[in-house]
């Protein structure tokens, strides 16, 4: 069974059509990248899949089930995560603490609970605090579990933006422009990053890097102008010609 589906998605702002009958699978352990020129619809898509934009027409599909009217406080509860290009830190809370916010699903006693000190929310709270300080460690973060995002280095906040994605355990993860503001060495550390999740976790990727795509993807789609120009492995993308007219005259990267 497929992680998601998105099948024959329109929308439309205004007179503008954004997305023009998409569709594509992402299947589970597979990296599935959407690449196209500027304009071409990607950010869209990957906000149709994250429940911030309802399409006018077609379907989100979780795992054989119809979502209607997804929403992205649905996620968690779908196993979804996401990070976005903002990556949408809290500037006067701790790393850790940012990445808690990520785990807080797992916690079973709630707001109520922690209020009221009961001892279920105490025992939640250390879990979920050494579940983050794990994730951050995977990430080679750890040591900044107790600085504020604003002094810390762009790459470090993506890693952390990341972490609070992982914390959850999504069985699919959504990424928006992940290697955006990194350098080639960055990058090559996000590659194998996005290599190793894939063991475990689906992942759709959106992203104008072309090197990384390739790398990284088992699956691609290219959008232009709102439409799907070509879908398939990367060797069969990168020799299309629908994608090399469309690409054409513009530097990819």
């Amino acid at each position: 069974m497929s992680e998601l589906e998105l099948s024959n998605i329109t929308v439309t702002f205004g007179g503008l059509t954004a997305l023009d009958d998409v569709s594509l699978v992402v299947e589970p352990g597979r990296v599935h990248g959407v690449i196209g020129p500027n304009g071409a619809g990607k950010t869209t898509l990957f906000n149709v899949a994250c429940g911030f934009v309802q399409p006018d027409r077609g379907e989100v599909v979780r795992r054989g089930r119809r979502i209607d009217r997804l929403r992205p406080r649905d996620l968690p509860g779908l196993g979804m995560a996401r990070t976005l290009q903002g990556l949408g830190l809290f500037d006067r809370m701790t790393v850790l603490d940012n990445v808690m916010v990520g785990a807080d699903h797992h916690a079973r006693s709630g707001f109520l609970g922690s209020m009221l000190a009961l001892p279920r929310a105490g025992r939640d709270e250390r879990a979920l605090r050494e579940r983050s300080t794990a994730v951050l460690d995977d990430l080679g973060v750890a040591a900044y579990a107790d600085r504020f995002p604003p002094s810390l280095p762009y790459p470090v906040r993506k890693r952390v933006a990341l972490a609070r994605a992982l914390v959850s355990s999504p069985d699919l993860l959504l990424l928006d422009e992940p290697a955006s503001g990194l350098s080639g060495a960055e990058m090559d550390e996000l590659g194998d990053l996005v290599t190793g999740l894939a063991e475990t976790t689906a992942v759709l990727l959106v992203e104008h890097h072309m090197d990384l795509v390739m790398r990284v993807c088992t699956e691609i789609t290219v959008l232009d102008f709102g439409r799907v120009i070509s879908q398939g492995a990367p060797d069969a993308v990168r020799e299309d010609p629908a994608v090399l007219a469309a690409y054409l005259g513009e530097e990819v990267g």
